[in-house]
């Protein structure tokens, strides 16, 4: 009897046994295509189920959109029956699954998991980057009861799977060609129908894991970049603070487009090419030390031991290659992002020559360095190979040859019985076979071992990546910002605005805005001398109703004012009172229009849902539009719900007027406005402001035109002179001085005007008399008009 063993399954020994005895006519494979068939039909179950949910869903989504699409065509005729359909539009979200922010108490309880990554440590497959992976998975895999871990589980049954199918393989194969040598025709085809059966199961199995390891790619960056998104887009606007206060990250959507979705498919194919190796090695090798015994077995781990070292001296640093790679792919994904966002003034100044070889320098300089990666993959490509193809074939060939020659050193399953003859041949042919069999597929286990060591190498680069993303993102988001370098500095600690000594504080809740001895500083990143100083320890306090004008030269920081009060830019010393954010709103010089449809325009940032909540309707936008004189828009473009590209669709004051139309929407307390209506006609203009002054908004408008002072009650001035500013009322000696010389040089063009149409009657005239008298000297006199 064949010594049974107690470290398998009953079930998969007395498979394996009774395929390598002689009873295998009596044997059946059953049990593993039973139990693989088992799994099918769970896992397909599961995923009709899943697909037919998916279904239903999509289906009832186009319900919704045709719903919606008669909705948008009949709301201009019934105001009623148009609010009840778009009651109906929105049902369907009740029943989808809403989106789970991150929230505030799992970033804080995470963010002792992401310290600042020390730039001493070499990047690649180290004590670094296993703490590094360490930390990612507690955003991957939170807790035990989730998605992620449902999916490993599926997938790592599959992986067992297909090892256990591989050994049954590897004993049927000896068995076919056993019987072949030994002429048994119906143990042959018995066989060949016992291969087909196992086929089913095996291709089954095979596909299932690559499905598994898609899905698990994707649950690791779904969940992966919710994260970052929660960290990156929040009421700490770490977004600006990434993009414009600190320069730890540059590209910042490289990091999350690519660099994530590039981490987490190496990750969930490292899984696979690494854990079924290793299962691979511990089963096939028990079943060798079975065949080639214990003798083999020492001689098989002495070249395990020799390979892993010899490898590890050669392999090249590609943590470090692939790192530089991606912010090389960065630079010329930027570079071309640049040139999209600034087309037209590079089409107006002609400097596509310029912007060309700026591109091709960036583009030479990747490919530069993905053709040493590719140099430095020859040589080892080459090492590896014959490592792991010739040599570990060789040393297979020789450890299986070991129960034939040396009958001494065979495992149990090679030392049954005292065979002779034919039987002793086939006995031989069948040990060689399925050894040989078991010894190339723990070859190919080994050397997804080895080559899953390159891949942890490379995966050590993008982990670093993802890695400072989460951290910086961490540090932004509690507000502490990369530390000023080590460098002179001539001026005193007081005098220094750095980001790592913010010393100013910010109150909320006040029912004005009010500055107390606060510097306007523009921040410096990285810069040990600190930001340089714009406005002089500013004290200014603005209560409702107190419209100011912000004015000064270009440079001076009026734009700074409102950078400082949104909280862009920190209060480095001093203190800052300011209502709720709810209560201000701001309008920025460039207009800005989203991505949705024409109601979006008028509600942003609020969305149609919230515009619902909160019982506002179409015919109040329209009555915003009104008082923009913007009311012609929804006619033109097709109704609220046309969805275009509006920055394309709308000229310069319409954009402008569009944004005043937000202000009217949203009617905070006070409003801060930096040169929005610089494409307005001035009669328009200040229709606006007399709105928004009825709606009960304080307006503070950036601006240096004098045109804008009659709307405003206080003036700030910023004189450009080592930050000094000046606070007055207008309506002063001095303001309607400046007023009444601006209106008395109005007056004199006008009277200009009167004397030039004068000159004009009398030039018109005497062209007239001299056509009458006819030309002397016989040439012809063309007659035009003077315009």
């Amino acid at each position: 009897m064949p010594v049974q063993s107690k470290d398998l399954p009953q079930q998969i020994s007395s498979v394996l046994d009774a395929v390598h005895t002689k009873k295998s006519g009596a044997a059946r494979p059953l049990p593993a295509v039973a139990l693989v068939g088992f799994i099918a039909l769970v896992v397909g179950r599961y995923l009709s189920v899943k697909q037919a949910k998916e279904k239903k869903a999509a289906a009832a989504a186009a319900k919704v959109s045709a719903e919606g699409s008669s909705n948008s065509k009949s709301e201009n005729e019934s105001s009623s029956i148009g609010e009840i359909l778009e009651g109906k539009l929105h049902l369907p979200r009740k029943t989808s699954r809403p989106i789970k922010f991150t929230s505030e108490a799992t970033i804080v309880r995470n963010r002792k998991y992401f310290p600042p990554s020390k730039s001493s440590v070499k990047v690649g497959v180290n004590k670094e980057f296993f703490r590094q992976i360490e930390s990612i998975f507690k955003i991957l895999i939170p807790r035990l009861h989730c998605k992620e871990t449902f999916i490993l589980i599926l997938h790592t049954t599959f992986l067992v799977l297909r090892t256990y199918l591989s050994v049954i393989v590897a004993r049927l194969d000896g068995a076919i060609v056993k019987d072949l040598i030994a002429g048994n025709g119906k143990g042959f085809i018995r066989g060949l129908g016992y291969w087909f059966a196992i086929a089913l199961p095996a291709t089954y199995t095979n596909s299932m894991i690559r499905y598994l390891q898609s899905k698990l790619s994707i649950a690791f960056r779904t969940r992966l970049t919710r994260y970052v998104h929660d960290l990156y887009l929040n009421d700490q606007i770490t977004y600006y603070k990434a993009l414009n206060l600190d320069d730890r990250i540059e590209g910042v959507d490289q990091y999350i487009t690519t660099d994530i979705a590039k981490f987490c498919d190496s990750l969930a194919g490292l899984y696979s090419n690494l854990g079924k190796p290793i299962l691979d090695t511990i089963i096939f090798n028990y079943q060798l030390m079975r065949s080639i015994g214990v003798s083999g077995m020492g001689g098989l781990f002495v070249s395990y031991i020799v390979t892993a070292f010899l490898l590890r001296m050669v392999t090249p640093a590609f943590g470090k290659l692939a790192a530089v790679e991606a912010k090389l792919e960065g630079d010329f994904r930027s570079a071309h992002t640049r040139l999209i966002t600034n087309a037209e003034e590079i089409a107006f100044y002609n400097g596509a020559e310029l912007e060309h070889s700026i591109l091709t320098k960036t583009y030479k300089r990747l490919i530069r360095h993905i053709n040493s990666i590719y140099k430095i993959r020859i040589a080892y490509n080459m090492f590896e190979d014959f490592i792991i193809k010739y040599c570990w074939s060789a040393v297979g060939l020789t450890l299986s040859a070991l129960p034939v020659f040396f009958p001494a050193l065979a495992g149990v399953d090679s030392a049954k019985g005292n065979i002779s003859g034919d039987k002793a041949v086939g006995a031989r042919t069948q040990g060689f076979i399925t050894s040989k069999r078991l010894m190339v597929s723990l070859a190919d286990a080994g050397g997804r071992m080895m080559y899953s060591y390159k891949e942890m190498s490379e995966l050590a680069g993008s982990t670093l990546r993802v890695y400072n993303l989460i951290s910086v993102l961490h540090q932004l988001q509690a507000g502490n910002f990369e530390g000023a370098s080590n460098g002179s500095s001539n001026e005193s600690d007081e005098n220094r605005y750095t980001l790592d000594d913010i010393r100013g504080i910010i109150q909320y809740g006040y029912e004005g805005i009010k500055f107390v001895d606060v510097p306007i500083v523009t921040p410096s990143p990285g810069n040990s001398n600190g930001g340089e100083e714009l406005v002089h320890n500013l004290s200014v306090d603005v209560k409702p109703g107190d419209h100011m004008l912000v004015t000064g030269p270009n440079g001076v920081g009026k734009t700074s004012f409102a950078r400082v009060v949104s909280g862009l830019w920190p209060v480095f010393r001093g203190q800052l009172q300011r209502p709720s954010p709810k209560d201000i709103f701001y309008i920025p010089q460039r207009a800005y229009l989203s991505i949705g449809s024409l109601r979006d325009q008028v509600i942003y940032p609020h969305s149609h849902a919230d515009m619902i909540k909160a019982g506002r309707t179409d015919e109040e936008l329209m009555s915003i539009l009104k008082h923009v004189h913007l009311a012609y828009i929804p006619d033109r473009e097709g109704g609220w719900n046309t969805v275009k590209e509006w920055k394309d669709v709308f000229s310069g004051g319409e954009k402008q007027r569009m944004n005043l139309a937000r202000l009217f929407y949203h009617k905070p307390k006070f409003a801060i406005l930096d040169e929005c209506t610089s494409a307005v006609s001035s009669d328009v203009e200040g229709l606006m402001y007399n709105h928004a002054k009825d709606l009960g908004i304080t307006l503070i408008t950036i601006s240096h035109r004098p045109a804008l002072f009659k709307y405003h009650l206080h003036l700030l001035k910023f004189t450009g002179d080592h930050g000094h500013w000046e606070f007055s009322t207008i309506g002063t000696a001095e303001e309607r001085q400046s007023l009444e010389n601006e209106m008395a040089s109005l007056q004199a063009k006008l009277d200009e005007v009167e004397e030039l149409k004068k000159r004009h009657a009398e030039i018109q005239k005497e062209l007239e008399v001299g056509l009458n008298a006819g030309p002397q000297d016989g040439t012809k006199v063309q007659k035009r008009g003077l315009f």
